[in-house]
């Protein structure tokens, strides 16, 4: 009676799938931020890979860590692999849900640029649902699950805005602002995301004057436009998010000071458009609305 030898354990997919994120993009807080989880877990999901292999595949050091031989070796397979699994995870995704549009964004043009939007994109493309995403950096497309991308910055895609700055504040505010020097005697809020927009616009501002903002800062560019609005200070205005706020009067500018920013808010999908489907007319609509 023939007897077949046990089949060799696989290894968990988590942990697989941590240890391929921490080698290709060298490291685990990086690998976490990809991932969604804590670089702790990463940490936790690569030791517990390494006990059952009986061999490191780190080398850990002051700076970071570094692949050993055979992680350098097992790496390109491991990428294609996981590479070919999203895309057939997104195939099976589209095939099951045809018109459901997967919409990533940057988490302020999620909630100032593309939410006032959305009840007339419902409107116009009834039988389309639409999906909304907020990552503060654009998500692997190999991987990531989503139909178009909107963010600022470096990505391919096309330009939907330009990225321009300035001071605004609530009008009450405005009226004791007559020059950029008056900017040092009231709070000036910043977002973390755009840490350097007040040292540019200084740089326009101030004619090589030094200029350091004083006031609080935020993690979510839609609280600081908030406390904007409520009277706590002056913001950097990103003109294609507080538009409406202009336009409502809630905000105004005090200076005509403009600087405009390489970084540009751009519309991008991993995949080739159909103008007849649902993620093609999407973005023809938020083309048509920029």
């Amino acid at each position: 009676m023939p007897i077949a030898p046990p089949r060799p354990k696989s290894f968990p997919l988590n942990a697989l799938r941590a240890f391929e994120a921490a080698a290709r993009l060298k490291g685990f807080a990086a690998a976490a931020e990809e991932l969604g989880v804590s670089p702790g877990a990463i940490s936790a999901h690569v030791k517990s890979l390494e006990e059952e292999l009986g061999a490191p595949l780190f080398d850990r050091a002051a700076r970071g860590v570094i692949l050993t031989a055979v992680a350098r070796r097992v790496l390109p397979e491991l990428t294609q692999a996981f590479d070919a699994l999203g895309h057939a995870t997104q195939t099976l995704r589209d095939e099951a849900m045809p018109h459901v549009v997967h919409v990533v964004a940057l988490p302020s043009v999620a909630q100032l640029w593309l939410s006032p939007r959305l009840p007339e994109l419902r409107a116009a493309a009834p039988d389309t649902e639409i999906s909304l995403t907020a990552m503060e950096t654009p998500p692997n497309h190999k991987r990531a699950p989503y139909d178009l991308y909107l963010f600022y910055g470096d990505m391919p895609g096309e330009i939907v805005a330009d990225d321009t700055i300035y001071p605004v504040c609530a009008p009450a505010l405005a009226e004791r602002l007559n020059t950029p020097e008056d900017l040092r005697k009231v709070p000036c809020i910043s977002d973390t995301t755009w840490a350097d927009d007040w040292r540019l616009w200084a740089e326009a501002a101030f004619k090589g004057t030094e200029f350091a903002p004083r006031g609080p800062a935020f993690s979510l560019y839609s609280l600081a436009v908030q406390e904007a609005v409520n009277g706590a200070g002056v913001l950097m205005g990103h003109e294609a998010l507080i538009a409406p706020y202009l336009r409502r009067g809630e905000l105004t500018a005090p200076f005509d000071i403009r600087v405009q920013l390489n970084s540009k808010l751009k519309l991008w999908s991993p995949k080739p458009l159909r103008s007849n489907s649902p993620v093609g007319k999407v973005a023809n609509w938020l083309r048509e609305m920029a």
